[in-house]
């Protein structure tokens, strides 16, 4: 299986469309925001995540995401969500992940994302000051 996308979002709907089709409407796309308050503050950002099963796997797969203050393995860890999941082989599915991060300055996070034991997907985040 394989991360096809991720993001940090504001809002993610599912809709049916003909055919059977389903449609993702994702609305808000970011890689930064101003803080809500002066810092140290907690923000809890929406991540989500569209994940592909091919025709010849099993459907069955685990999907991590480790917040980090850096894009290095070694970057302290801040938060950390593990979920289970199945997904039809040949088919698409979504994993949301509601983080909650502890800032003490302004700066980036970095989601580390990874399906089973599977090379990281990176999604950074940068916290700006308040406006």
């Amino acid at each position: 299986m394989q991360i096809v996308s991720a993001l940090f979002v504001e809002n993610f709907e599912m809709r049916q469309a003909p055919g059977p089709s389903t449609r993702i409407d994702i609305t808000g796309a970011m890689f930064s925001m101003a803080s809500p308050e002066p810092v140290p503050t907690t923000i809890a950002p929406h991540l989500v995540a569209l994940i592909y099963c091919s025709p010849g796997e099993s459907g069955n797969g685990v999907f991590e995401v480790v917040f980090r203050k850096g894009p290095s393995e070694d970057d302290e860890q801040i938060a950390r969500n593990v979920s289970p999941f199945t997904v039809d082989p040949g088919k698409f599915t979504y994993r949301l992940v509601r983080g909650e991060l502890e800032f003490t300055d302004y700066g980036q996070v970095f989601a580390h994302c990874r399906v089973d034991r599977n090379p990281w997907h990176l999604v950074p985040l940068t916290l700006l000051p308040p406006v």
